[in-house]
């Protein structure tokens, strides 16, 4: 997840219009742009966040932050349907969501075995 959110940062923020087709909701005018940057920006914060969470092992917090962390692509999902994207752009987003949701049941059974033990 810290992959993916550190990946979507550095390409919003080196190629900001190439990454609005990619999200689904392609930009009218270059000067636009700096909704990309300000999303790169934010992205950024997200993926150091939880990358650190991972390296201090704080599955607990990870496998709640995978979970809310859903309501983007979801969202994402939402407005690159609304902008009339391409079904493999809109299914991506999709794809997200059951990621995280993959990675919440995981985590939290890795959590659950921790508590166990």
């Amino acid at each position: 997840m810290a992959g993916l959110q550190l990946a979507y940062a550095l390409y919003a923020f080196a190629d900001p219009a190439a990454f609005s087709l990619i999200r689904g909701t392609e930009l009218f005018a270059a000067g636009d742009s700096d909704w990309i940057k300000i999303y790169a920006s934010r992205t950024l914060f997200i993926a150091l966040i939880i990358g650190y969470l991972l390296y201090r092992k704080h599955f607990a917090i990870l496998a709640v932050a995978s979970l809310l962390g859903t309501v983007m692509p979801v969202t994402d999902a939402w407005l690159a349907y609304h902008a009339s994207a391409g079904d493999k752009v809109i299914l991506k987003h999709v794809a997200t969501a059951l990621f995280l949701v993959a990675t919440f049941v995981i985590l939290r059974s890795v959590v659950r075995r921790g508590q166990s033990a």
